[in-house]
């Protein structure tokens, strides 16, 4: 459907060498975007970027010089910048009481902050272009509580709370933003919870009515959809893509 087709677009997927983010960057390519892939790990995003038929961009986004020449780079390179996945995230799972404000301010910077500056930054290029596309990654713990995730929740709590105030201010140059909050997804991250947390990946499955865990592939159609004309209308939004676990009471 012409309404998918992202032809001509092009996208930086913050974090986009692995996980999450190199499933939506698949899907955002296959429906025809040029991928700008940003990560710390030069190889691996090298590696996705060939995949992908797009670049790579190096960058540590706690550092915001490297949050704007993430973005210059791409103008630059590009000639455009149509679409804003900020997905790069973090996790440290302690007891609330047991975190430095080191810790803390790294998760929190990480997660919200960097996608914060980043969409800022954005902002200027993709109302050059005549709109727009920024699509938050949250995650359960925006909805849910766990012991164990105090600053991860609070900065994926304040992420849905951001796009909708993005949104809002923004919806008048044509610029739509969203989240998406994944559920229990089969990454690197979430394989180290099931070493960290006894019995997580039974308590998962039994809440999960998919009965599975997630992908990476399966952000690719929500990716695409929030990327492109298909979702025009549609901002503001914090959109669950967990096998329905967010709807088991």
């Amino acid at each position: 459907m012409k309404s998918f087709d992202l032809s001509g677009r092009v996208a930086v997927v913050t974090g986009g060498n692995g996980g999450i983010g190199l499933g939506m960057a698949r899907g955002l390519a296959a429906a025809g975007a040029k991928v700008v892939v940003a990560g710390r790990n030069p190889a691996k995003s090298a590696a996705a970027a060939k995949e992908l038929g797009g670049i790579a961009i190096t960058v540590d986004l706690l550092k915001e010089s490297d949050c704007k020449k993430l973005i210059q780079e791409t103008a630059r390179q590009m000639g455009r910048l149509d679409i804003l996945v900020n997905n790069a995230g973090i996790n440290i799972r302690k007891q609330p009481q047991e975190y430095s404000m080191a810790e803390y301010h790294e998760v929190m910077n990480t997660n919200l902050t960097s996608a914060f500056h980043c969409s800022q930054l954005a902002y200027a290029e993709m109302k050059k272009a005549g709109g727009g596309k920024i699509i938050n990654i949250g995650s359960m713990m925006s909805i849910f509580g766990a012991s164990f995730t105090t600053p991860y929740a609070s900065s994926k709590g304040g992420i849905v709370q951001m796009s909708r105030a993005m949104a809002c201010a923004w919806a008048k140059d044509n610029i739509q933003v969203n989240s998406v909050l994944p559920g229990w997804i089969d990454t690197d991250l979430t394989r180290r919870a099931r070493t960290d947390v006894a019995g997580l990946h039974e308590r998962v499955l039994a809440r999960t009515p998919a009965g599975r865990w997630g992908e990476p592939g399966d952000f690719a159609g929500i990716a695409v959809f929030l990327a492109s004309a298909a979702s025009d209308f549609l901002t503001g939004t914090a959109i669950a893509v967990d096998g329905g676990y967010s709807v088991q009471g």
